[in-house]
């Protein structure tokens, strides 16, 4: 192999080595954490706000988990490309309850991307007294799940209509 070739295929060889630490991290797309639990953030808007669908796999009561909508925000990224970010999910249709996640985006050496969060789960209690307890804190890590293009989200949904609640 002559010296030129062996400086093109070494160069090549470190590009192709670098080029996936450099890929930025986007929000946008369907995730799971180590729960099982998925959600799916829509595109985010120029100014950092985001939207998306829960779907939790841990419950707070025994009843049928619903879809959930979240509502975030990004910090703008800068050259790192690895964003800061909170969103809210109000747990629609079965619990009294919400939970704020903080994070951050980031993408490894092999492009794994991975959402690293700390979550404050508020559930309502019927008195001060009960305020103490009412909070409950947490971590979740979530990676991207690789799925066609499109929502999604609902068909890994359990079906609610199955589960048969007792006459008042």
């Amino acid at each position: 192999m002559d010296r030129g070739t062996f400086i093109l295929v070494f160069t090549l060889a470190v590009a192709v080595r670098v080029a996936p630490a450099e890929r930025k991290c986007q929000l946008s797309g369907l995730w799971r954490n180590e729960q099982d639990s998925l959600m799916e953030i829509s595109a985010l808007r120029d100014n950092g706000d985001f939207q998306g669908k829960y779907l939790t796999r841990v419950t707070l009561s025994s009843g049928c988990a619903h879809i959930s909508p979240l509502k975030g925000i990004q910090q703008q990224p800068g050259e790192g490309g690895r964003p800061t970010f909170a969103f809210t999910v109000r747990w629609d249709k079965f619990s009294n309850a919400t939970t704020a996640f903080v994070g951050q985006c980031f993408v490894d050496s092999g492009g794994k991307e991975t959402l690293t969060t700390m979550w404050l789960l508020r559930e309502a209690v019927g008195s001060l007294k009960e305020d103490s307890k009412a909070t409950r804190v947490g971590r979740n890590v979530f990676t991207r799940k690789r799925t066609a293009k499109g929502k999604i989200l609902p068909s890994f949904s359990p079906s609610c209509e199955d589960v048969s609640f007792p006459a008042p």
